[in-house]
Protein backbone atom coordinates (compact mmCIF):
# COMPACT_ATOMS: atom_id res chain seq x y z
CA UNK A 1 0.00 0.00 0.00
CA UNK A 2 1.26 3.49 -0.82
CA UNK A 3 2.74 5.40 2.09
CA UNK A 4 1.16 8.79 2.79
CA UNK A 5 3.73 11.23 4.16
CA UNK A 6 2.26 14.47 5.45
CA UNK A 7 4.50 15.32 8.33
CA UNK A 8 3.82 18.28 10.54
CA UNK A 9 7.37 19.45 10.03
CA UNK A 10 7.01 19.50 6.26
CA UNK A 11 3.81 21.48 6.38
CA UNK A 12 5.02 23.88 9.03
CA UNK A 13 8.14 24.37 6.97
CA UNK A 14 6.20 25.38 3.87
CA UNK A 15 7.18 29.02 4.19
CA UNK A 16 10.83 28.11 4.46
CA UNK A 17 10.41 25.71 1.57
CA UNK A 18 9.22 28.49 -0.67
CA UNK A 19 12.59 30.17 -0.20
CA UNK A 20 14.77 27.08 -0.10
CA UNK A 21 13.15 24.69 -2.57
CA UNK A 22 11.00 26.68 -4.92
CA UNK A 23 13.18 29.76 -4.73
CA UNK A 24 10.83 31.60 -7.03
CA UNK A 25 11.06 35.00 -5.45
CA UNK A 26 10.20 38.48 -6.55
CA UNK A 27 13.19 40.65 -7.25
CA UNK A 28 13.50 44.13 -8.64
CA UNK A 29 15.30 44.82 -11.85
CA UNK A 30 16.54 48.33 -11.08
CA UNK A 31 17.26 49.20 -14.70
CA UNK A 32 13.77 48.36 -15.87
CA UNK A 33 11.94 48.62 -12.55
CA UNK A 34 10.28 45.27 -13.24
CA UNK A 35 9.50 42.30 -10.99
CA UNK A 36 10.78 38.97 -12.21
CA UNK A 37 10.84 35.40 -10.91
CA UNK A 38 14.29 34.07 -10.16
CA UNK A 39 16.67 32.90 -7.47
CA UNK A 40 20.29 33.58 -6.68
CA UNK A 41 21.48 31.17 -9.39
CA UNK A 42 22.80 33.14 -12.35
CA UNK A 43 21.71 30.48 -14.86
CA UNK A 44 18.08 30.49 -13.72
CA UNK A 45 15.54 32.03 -16.10
CA UNK A 46 14.03 35.36 -15.06
CA UNK A 47 10.30 35.43 -15.77
CA UNK A 48 8.49 38.73 -16.14
CA UNK A 49 5.74 38.64 -13.51
CA UNK A 50 4.56 42.23 -13.90
CA UNK A 51 1.37 43.47 -15.49
CA UNK A 52 3.47 44.97 -18.29
CA UNK A 53 4.02 41.83 -20.29
CA UNK A 54 5.27 43.13 -23.64
CA UNK A 55 3.85 40.00 -25.22
CA UNK A 56 5.23 38.42 -28.36
CA UNK A 57 3.15 39.72 -31.25
CA UNK A 58 2.23 38.38 -34.68
CA UNK A 59 1.40 40.22 -37.88
CA UNK A 60 -2.07 39.84 -39.34
CA UNK A 61 -2.33 36.63 -41.39
CA UNK A 62 -4.23 37.39 -44.63
CA UNK A 63 -5.23 33.77 -45.25
CA UNK A 64 -6.72 33.55 -41.77
CA UNK A 65 -8.56 36.85 -42.12
CA UNK A 66 -10.03 35.70 -45.45
CA UNK A 67 -11.04 32.37 -43.90
CA UNK A 68 -12.67 34.19 -41.00
CA UNK A 69 -14.72 36.38 -43.36
CA UNK A 70 -15.75 33.38 -45.45
CA UNK A 71 -16.82 31.43 -42.37
CA UNK A 72 -19.53 33.89 -41.43
CA UNK A 73 -18.31 33.87 -37.83
CA UNK A 74 -19.25 36.94 -35.82
CA UNK A 75 -17.26 37.64 -32.65
CA UNK A 76 -18.98 38.44 -29.37
CA UNK A 77 -17.75 42.01 -29.76
CA UNK A 78 -17.12 43.46 -33.21
CA UNK A 79 -13.41 43.88 -33.94
CA UNK A 80 -12.39 41.95 -30.81
CA UNK A 81 -11.64 38.32 -30.05
CA UNK A 82 -13.03 37.42 -26.63
CA UNK A 83 -10.84 34.66 -25.20
CA UNK A 84 -11.37 33.07 -21.80
CA UNK A 85 -8.65 31.53 -19.66
CA UNK A 86 -8.97 29.91 -16.28
CA UNK A 87 -8.34 31.65 -12.97
CA UNK A 88 -7.62 28.21 -11.50
CA UNK A 89 -4.32 27.95 -13.34
CA UNK A 90 -0.76 28.07 -12.11
CA UNK A 91 2.62 29.20 -13.46
CA UNK A 92 3.51 29.21 -16.25
CA UNK A 93 0.13 28.64 -17.93
CA UNK A 94 -2.28 31.20 -16.53
CA UNK A 95 -1.77 33.01 -13.25
CA UNK A 96 -1.87 36.46 -11.72
CA UNK A 97 0.89 39.01 -12.15
CA UNK A 98 2.41 40.74 -9.14
CA UNK A 99 -0.49 43.19 -9.12
CA UNK A 100 -2.83 40.25 -8.28
CA UNK A 101 -5.15 41.44 -11.04
CA UNK A 102 -3.58 40.91 -14.45
CA UNK A 103 -3.64 37.34 -15.77
CA UNK A 104 -0.40 36.36 -17.45
CA UNK A 105 1.26 33.20 -18.75
CA UNK A 106 1.58 30.98 -21.78
CA UNK A 107 -2.17 30.65 -22.40
CA UNK A 108 -2.86 34.42 -22.55
CA UNK A 109 0.19 34.79 -24.81
CA UNK A 110 -1.17 32.16 -27.22
CA UNK A 111 -4.48 34.02 -27.21
CA UNK A 112 -2.60 37.21 -28.17
CA UNK A 113 -0.99 35.51 -31.17
CA UNK A 114 -4.37 34.22 -32.35
CA UNK A 115 -6.06 37.61 -32.04
CA UNK A 116 -3.19 39.32 -33.84
CA UNK A 117 -3.24 36.85 -36.71
CA UNK A 118 -7.00 37.31 -37.15
CA UNK A 119 -6.62 41.08 -37.19
CA UNK A 120 -8.67 41.45 -34.02
CA UNK A 121 -8.05 43.09 -30.66
CA UNK A 122 -7.59 40.62 -27.81
CA UNK A 123 -10.34 40.84 -25.20
CA UNK A 124 -9.03 38.52 -22.49
CA UNK A 125 -11.51 37.25 -19.90
CA UNK A 126 -11.07 34.98 -16.90
CA UNK A 127 -13.33 32.33 -15.41
CA UNK A 128 -13.13 29.29 -13.20
CA UNK A 129 -12.21 26.14 -15.12
CA UNK A 130 -15.67 24.67 -14.64
CA UNK A 131 -17.30 27.72 -16.24
CA UNK A 132 -15.60 27.96 -19.62
CA UNK A 133 -17.63 25.19 -21.36
CA UNK A 134 -20.98 26.90 -20.79
CA UNK A 135 -19.42 30.26 -21.59
CA UNK A 136 -18.26 29.00 -24.99
CA UNK A 137 -21.56 27.28 -25.79
CA UNK A 138 -23.67 30.26 -24.73
CA UNK A 139 -21.67 32.68 -26.86
CA UNK A 140 -20.24 34.58 -23.91
CA UNK A 141 -16.73 33.84 -25.17
CA UNK A 142 -15.39 33.25 -28.67
CA UNK A 143 -12.51 30.99 -27.73
CA UNK A 144 -10.80 29.31 -24.78
CA UNK A 145 -7.03 28.90 -24.32
CA UNK A 146 -6.70 27.30 -20.91
CA UNK A 147 -4.74 24.05 -21.07
CA UNK A 148 -7.73 22.21 -22.59
CA UNK A 149 -6.93 18.67 -23.69
CA UNK A 150 -8.74 17.42 -26.78
CA UNK A 151 -11.12 14.54 -26.03
CA UNK A 152 -13.54 12.74 -28.31
CA UNK A 153 -16.36 13.65 -25.95
CA UNK A 154 -15.49 17.36 -26.07
CA UNK A 155 -15.27 17.24 -29.86
CA UNK A 156 -19.02 16.63 -29.92
CA UNK A 157 -19.53 20.17 -28.56
CA UNK A 158 -16.42 22.10 -29.58
CA UNK A 159 -14.01 22.54 -32.47
CA UNK A 160 -10.28 22.54 -31.71
CA UNK A 161 -7.01 23.89 -33.07
CA UNK A 162 -4.02 22.32 -31.30
CA UNK A 163 -1.08 24.35 -30.00
CA UNK A 164 0.84 22.33 -27.40
CA UNK A 165 1.67 18.80 -26.31
CA UNK A 166 -0.02 17.54 -23.16
CA UNK A 167 2.87 16.12 -21.16
CA UNK A 168 3.66 14.77 -17.73
CA UNK A 169 7.22 15.19 -16.53
CA UNK A 170 9.59 13.41 -14.17
CA UNK A 171 11.75 15.95 -12.32
CA UNK A 172 14.65 15.27 -9.99
CA UNK A 173 17.18 17.34 -8.07
CA UNK A 174 19.59 19.07 -10.46
CA UNK A 175 22.60 17.10 -9.22
CA UNK A 176 20.74 13.78 -8.99
CA UNK A 177 22.41 10.71 -10.47
CA UNK A 178 18.99 9.72 -11.85
CA UNK A 179 19.12 10.88 -15.46
CA UNK A 180 16.37 8.95 -17.24
CA UNK A 181 12.87 7.94 -16.12
CA UNK A 182 11.01 6.84 -19.22
CA UNK A 183 9.92 3.24 -18.70
CA UNK A 184 8.56 1.07 -15.91
CA UNK A 185 11.89 -0.47 -14.96
CA UNK A 186 13.41 3.00 -14.52
CA UNK A 187 11.17 3.79 -11.52
CA UNK A 188 11.71 0.53 -9.64
CA UNK A 189 12.75 1.15 -6.05
CA UNK A 190 12.54 4.94 -6.28
CA UNK A 191 10.77 7.32 -3.89
CA UNK A 192 8.43 9.27 -6.15
CA UNK A 193 6.10 12.13 -5.28
CA UNK A 194 2.79 12.04 -7.16
CA UNK A 195 -0.67 13.57 -6.80
CA UNK A 196 -3.36 11.35 -5.31
CA UNK A 197 -6.17 10.44 -7.71
CA UNK A 198 -4.37 11.85 -10.75
CA UNK A 199 -3.65 10.21 -14.09
CA UNK A 200 0.05 10.32 -13.27
CA UNK A 201 -0.62 8.26 -10.16
CA UNK A 202 -2.44 5.69 -12.31
CA UNK A 203 0.54 5.53 -14.66
CA UNK A 204 2.93 5.02 -11.78
CA UNK A 205 0.68 2.38 -10.20
CA UNK A 206 0.53 0.50 -13.52
CA UNK A 207 4.30 0.58 -13.87
CA UNK A 208 4.79 -0.44 -10.24
CA UNK A 209 2.50 -3.45 -10.65
CA UNK A 210 4.39 -4.47 -13.77
CA UNK A 211 7.71 -4.19 -11.93
CA UNK A 212 6.59 -6.20 -8.92
CA UNK A 213 5.33 -8.96 -11.21
CA UNK A 214 8.85 -9.10 -12.65
CA UNK A 215 10.43 -9.21 -9.19
CA UNK A 216 11.72 -5.64 -9.28
CA UNK A 217 11.68 -3.34 -6.27
CA UNK A 218 8.39 -1.47 -5.63
CA UNK A 219 7.97 2.28 -5.93
CA UNK A 220 7.78 4.21 -2.67
CA UNK A 221 4.76 6.45 -3.38
CA UNK A 222 4.94 9.78 -1.59
CA UNK A 223 2.06 12.24 -1.29
CA UNK A 224 2.11 15.86 -0.18
CA UNK A 225 -0.83 18.25 0.03
CA UNK A 226 1.57 21.20 -0.07
CA UNK A 227 3.66 21.65 -3.21
CA UNK A 228 6.33 23.59 -1.33
CA UNK A 229 6.77 20.66 1.05
CA UNK A 230 7.03 18.31 -1.92
CA UNK A 231 9.74 20.47 -3.46
CA UNK A 232 11.62 20.54 -0.17
CA UNK A 233 11.47 16.74 -0.04
CA UNK A 234 13.25 16.60 -3.41
CA UNK A 235 15.92 19.09 -2.36
CA UNK A 236 16.54 17.45 1.01
CA UNK A 237 16.86 13.98 -0.47
CA UNK A 238 13.76 12.50 1.16
CA UNK A 239 12.33 11.82 -2.31
CA UNK A 240 14.03 10.87 -5.56
CA UNK A 241 11.62 12.32 -8.11
CA UNK A 242 8.37 14.17 -8.73
CA UNK A 243 5.87 13.18 -11.42
CA UNK A 244 3.27 15.72 -12.47
CA UNK A 245 2.17 18.17 -15.19
CA UNK A 246 5.29 18.99 -17.17
CA UNK A 247 4.40 22.68 -17.45
CA UNK A 248 4.58 23.17 -13.69
CA UNK A 249 7.80 21.19 -13.41
CA UNK A 250 9.39 23.06 -16.32
CA UNK A 251 8.59 26.43 -14.76
CA UNK A 252 10.12 25.44 -11.44
CA UNK A 253 13.22 24.01 -13.11
CA UNK A 254 13.75 27.11 -15.23
CA UNK A 255 13.07 29.48 -12.32
CA UNK A 256 15.45 27.88 -9.85
CA UNK A 257 17.89 25.71 -11.79
CA UNK A 258 17.58 23.27 -8.86
CA UNK A 259 15.61 20.53 -10.60
CA UNK A 260 15.91 18.90 -14.01
CA UNK A 261 13.67 17.01 -16.42
CA UNK A 262 14.57 13.32 -16.83
CA UNK A 263 11.56 11.98 -18.72
CA UNK A 264 8.14 12.81 -20.15
CA UNK A 265 4.90 10.94 -20.78
CA UNK A 266 1.76 11.83 -22.67
CA UNK A 267 -0.76 13.39 -20.29
CA UNK A 268 -3.41 10.84 -21.17
CA UNK A 269 -1.01 7.88 -21.15
CA UNK A 270 -1.21 5.41 -22.75
CA UNK A 271 -3.33 7.54 -25.08
CA UNK A 272 -2.11 10.73 -26.77
CA UNK A 273 -3.96 14.00 -27.30
CA UNK A 274 -2.81 17.63 -27.57
CA UNK A 275 -3.73 20.85 -25.80
CA UNK A 276 -5.87 23.05 -28.06
CA UNK A 277 -7.83 26.26 -28.41
CA UNK A 278 -11.55 25.45 -28.39
CA UNK A 279 -14.58 27.20 -29.81
CA UNK A 280 -18.26 26.39 -30.19
CA UNK A 281 -18.91 23.52 -32.58
CA UNK A 282 -19.54 24.56 -36.17
CA UNK A 283 -19.23 28.33 -35.68
CA UNK A 284 -16.42 28.61 -38.25
CA UNK A 285 -13.73 30.06 -35.98
CA UNK A 286 -11.51 27.00 -35.48
CA UNK A 287 -10.19 26.85 -39.05
CA UNK A 288 -8.97 30.49 -39.12
CA UNK A 289 -7.39 29.92 -35.68
CA UNK A 290 -5.65 26.82 -37.03
CA UNK A 291 -4.27 28.88 -39.93
CA UNK A 292 -2.95 31.53 -37.52
CA UNK A 293 -1.27 29.00 -35.27
CA UNK A 294 0.54 27.38 -38.18
CA UNK A 295 1.71 30.78 -39.37
CA UNK A 296 2.90 31.57 -35.83
CA UNK A 297 4.84 28.29 -35.82
CA UNK A 298 6.44 29.10 -39.19
CA UNK A 299 7.09 32.72 -38.17
CA UNK A 300 8.88 31.76 -34.97
CA UNK A 301 6.57 33.75 -32.71
CA UNK A 302 5.08 30.53 -31.33
CA UNK A 303 8.49 29.19 -30.31
CA UNK A 304 9.31 32.50 -28.63
CA UNK A 305 6.14 32.32 -26.52
CA UNK A 306 6.87 28.79 -25.31
CA UNK A 307 10.51 29.62 -24.64
CA UNK A 308 9.39 32.69 -22.71
CA UNK A 309 7.59 30.44 -20.23
CA UNK A 310 10.03 27.51 -20.22
CA UNK A 311 7.77 25.23 -22.28
CA UNK A 312 9.96 24.44 -25.27
CA UNK A 313 9.61 20.70 -24.60
CA UNK A 314 5.85 20.96 -25.24
CA UNK A 315 6.10 22.55 -28.70
CA UNK A 316 4.31 21.00 -31.66
CA UNK A 317 5.48 21.09 -35.28
CA UNK A 318 2.04 21.71 -36.75
CA UNK A 319 -1.37 22.81 -35.46
CA UNK A 320 -4.13 20.38 -36.34
CA UNK A 321 -7.82 21.06 -36.78
CA UNK A 322 -9.88 18.72 -34.58
CA UNK A 323 -7.07 16.21 -34.01
CA UNK A 324 -7.72 12.81 -32.42
CA UNK A 325 -8.65 13.20 -28.77
CA UNK A 326 -8.61 11.03 -25.70
CA UNK A 327 -11.25 8.30 -26.07
CA UNK A 328 -14.54 8.39 -24.22
CA UNK A 329 -14.35 6.72 -20.85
Amino acid sequence: MALRKKTVAAIVGATTAVLIAIAVITVVNIAGNRSEASDATSTAVRFNLTKDQNRIRLDQVPAAVDALKASGFEPVEAGRLTVVTSTDGSPPLNFYADDNTTVIGNEPDIAQLIADGLGLELNLKTAAWADWPLGIQSGKYDLVTSNVTVTEERKELYDFASYRQDLLGFYVKADSKVDSLKTAKDVAGLRIIVGSGTNQEKVLQTWDKENKEKGLKPVDFQYYDDQAAANLAIQSGRADAWLGPNASGAYLAASTNRTKLVGTLDGGWPETAPIAAATDKGNGLAEPVNIVLNEAIADGAYAKVLKRWGLGTEAIEKSELNPPGLPKS
